[in-house]
């Protein structure tokens, strides 16, 4: 990737047709090239047979494509799902997954070259954080796994490696590329953004007023549980990111979702279960219960399936909608970051 040429993936059809003006050339061709990369999905210039060789190295000299190289794909003999390995220009590699349901095909992106946050349960932030994606990078996540099963995505989670809103820039120009009718037209009613919390921006974000669904990754009912399991909880409090997110309803209509991850003997408890309903009482939500991923370098264990439904019949009982989520792809390294981490490990 070259630093004197634009990225062509952020130009609008608009920005495209005034930069074919400039160049003295028809503007329609504009809508040709947005359909190549928005459409038809190509990683070259060259497989543009309907523009001249003239106008494609014209376009080579002044954008390039983004481009992830798949290293590994892994197929689930369980459930299909599939998940990936991609390297980007500079040798970083993230890992994203695509899940079939019979509502349509899931696919889950990464946001960050690995994560800061610190949870002591997940891969990804095991070696902290490399860098930002860039919005054409998370774009191209979706891209490549269409092209490479061939099927279209109707849902999309950036619930992979990274924190969303660590990276909020990126993140809303990809979540308003993806949704528009000049791109894949993904309604943003099916795009999820996962985050542990960040206060000010889930407010930020709540002021945008987009579609999309918002995820908190809660994990515990209380902050000394939580400090234990997220080092972000030492800069919010549970009550902060409920004001948050109740602003969030507030302003986009919008219920929350919150993630819990049982870990066996830490969070898993009636009492927590309880507590737990307590603080999400009178709130528009639902809740996502996950066992959670054993990783070697971590000694948590996930709670039993007794455990777990336990767990959810209490909420239920107090009147918290809430379900256990579905587990994919377990059989290759599903759970974020796992892949990447092994692959780093040699």
């Amino acid at each position: 990737m070259s630093q004197d040429k634009q990225d062509i993936l952020k130009l609008s059809e608009k920005d495209l047709k005034d930069y074919f003006v400039l160049k003295k050339q028809p503007g329609f061709r504009a809508k040709q090239v947005y359909l190549w990369l928005h459409e038809k999905l190509v990683d070259s210039f060259d497989d543009m047979t309907n523009i001249s060789k003239d106008m494609r190295e014209m376009l080579k000299e002044d954008f390039y494509i983004e481009h992830l190289e798949l290293v590994q794909r892994l197929v689930s003999k369980i459930d299909g799902t599939e998940k990936y390995l991609f390297k980007l220009w500079d040798g970083n590699v993230i890992e994203s997954v695509l899940m079939r349901y019979k509502h349509g095909n899931s696919v889950c992106i990464s946001t960050q070259v690995g994560c800061r946050m610190g949870c002591r349960f997940c891969a990804s932030t095991i070696d902290g954080r490399a860098r930002d994606l860039t919005s054409s990078e998370m774009l191209k996540e979706v891209y490549t796994i269409q092209n490479i099963s061939g099927e279209r995505v109707s849902n999309i989670v950036l619930m992979g490696s990274g924190e969303p809103m660590d990276n909020f820039r990126n993140v809303v120009d990809f979540v308003k590329q993806v949704s528009s009718e000049n791109d894949l037209h993904i309604s943003q009613r099916n795009i999820t953004i996962s985050t542990c919390g960040l206060v000010e921006k889930i407010r930020e974000l709540a002021d945008m007023k987009l579609g999309i669904t918002l995820a908190i990754s809660l994990h515990a009912s209380d902050d000394k549980i939580r400090r234990e399991l997220m080092p972000i909880a030492n800069k919010y409090s549970i009550a902060e990111i409920l004001d948050a997110c109740r602003y969030y309803f507030e302003k986009t209509g919008r219920r929350v979702s919150f993630e819990y991850s049982l870990v066996a003997s830490v969070n898993d408890t009636i009492e927590e279960a309880d507590n737990l309903a307590s603080l999400l009482k009178g709130m528009n939500c639902h809740v996502n219960l996950i066992p959670v991923n054993p990783i070697k370098e971590r000694d948590y264990k996930r709670s039993d399936k007794k455990a777990v439904e336990a767990f959810r019949k209490h909420l239920e009982k107090k009147g918290i909608n809430a379900t256990v989520r579905r587990e994919m792809g377990s059989d290759i390294q599903g759970a974020c970051g796992q892949l990447r981490k092994s692959y780093l490990n040699g």
